[in-house]
């Protein structure tokens, strides 16, 4: 039973890449989880912040938009279709692989050669992908934007989590983010794609995160995550040494927070049955 997990936030700076790569190590490393973690950030900050040099692969989350690594197997007959290989990257984590990204994801096509959807092109590729039954979870890092990599992520995905500054405009964000989750639930026919937890995040002890933090209990009374992250520097500095907060500061209260996350994540919804290849 594999979960596809995309956390996601259309306005950037709302944490998102740094919990989704210390909600990934948690679960490797404390629950003995296997998870393939997907970059789709052009950005590639993912990679940097598990220590692998996204420069210096060979292979990207650009081959899975471009077919180059799977073939066009939509038009090919079932044996004829090759095996799914996707580009792997493994992480000093046991457990934990990475699909990198980097500038050359900018690159990725609006449109598809003999007139295919260029939005389906990750479902796609996951569908063919044999290595996905050795994981537990997948977890997208979706671009801090909204265009045809983000509806990539959630045409692919089953459960969103959504990280929210507690911020005025962050509230927007997430106004523009439920729309568009509307719209893939309809126009795609992706009925069950679902929000599963929306992260606090960015929190200090002023009226305006007060109010905003309430806002999102009413706007999201079962969504709302247990735990409210609010600043932690030693977050930022793990990050600037390839590392987890588990490898860095295992004591710190960054780590207990992002604890607290995983363990919840890992309970709010029932798995996903894998589609067959």
């Amino acid at each position: 039973m594999l979960r596809r997990i995309a956390f996601i936030n259309e306005k950037g700076g709302s944490g998102k890449t740094t919990l989704l790569g210390n909600v990934a190590a948690f679960l490797a490393l404390r629950r003995g989880r296997r998870v393939l973690a997907i970059d789709l950030d052009p950005q590639g900050q993912l990679g940097k912040a598990l220590g692998v040099d996204v420069h210096g692969v060979r292979s990207s989350a650009l081959d899975l938009l471009l077919d180059s690594v799977l073939g066009d197997a939509e038009t090919e007959a079932p044996a004829t279709r090759p095996a799914a290989s996707l580009p792997i990257v493994a992480t000093r984590i046991a457990g934990l692989d990475l699909i990198p990204a980097n500038k050359s994801l900018g690159l990725a096509p609006g449109w598809r050669p003999g007139g295919g959807d260029p939005t389906e092109s990750l479902a796609r590729s996951l569908r063919r992908a044999r290595e996905l039954a050795r994981y537990d979870f997948v977890l997208f890092d979706a671009p801090p934007s909204f265009g045809p990599l983000t509806l990539n992520v959630l045409r692919a995905a089953d459960e969103l989590v959504v990280p929210v500054p507690l911020t005025y405009l962050a509230l927007d964000g997430c106004a523009e983010l439920m729309r568009s989750l509307a719209n893939v639930r309809s126009r795609y026919g992706h009925a069950g794609l679902r929000v599963t937890m929306v992260i606090p995040t960015f929190y200090r002890r002023t009226r305006l995160a007060h109010e905003t933090l309430e806002r999102l209990k009413t706007r999201f009374p079962k969504e709302i995550a247990h735990t409210v992250v609010g600043f932690h520097v030693k977050l930022d500095e793990a990050q600037s040494r390839g590392l987890s907060i588990f490898e860095y500061a295992p004591g710190d209260r960054g780590a207990r927070a992002m604890a607290a996350l995983a363990e919840e994540l890992e309970t709010r919804a029932e798995p996903t049955p894998v589609e067959a290849p």
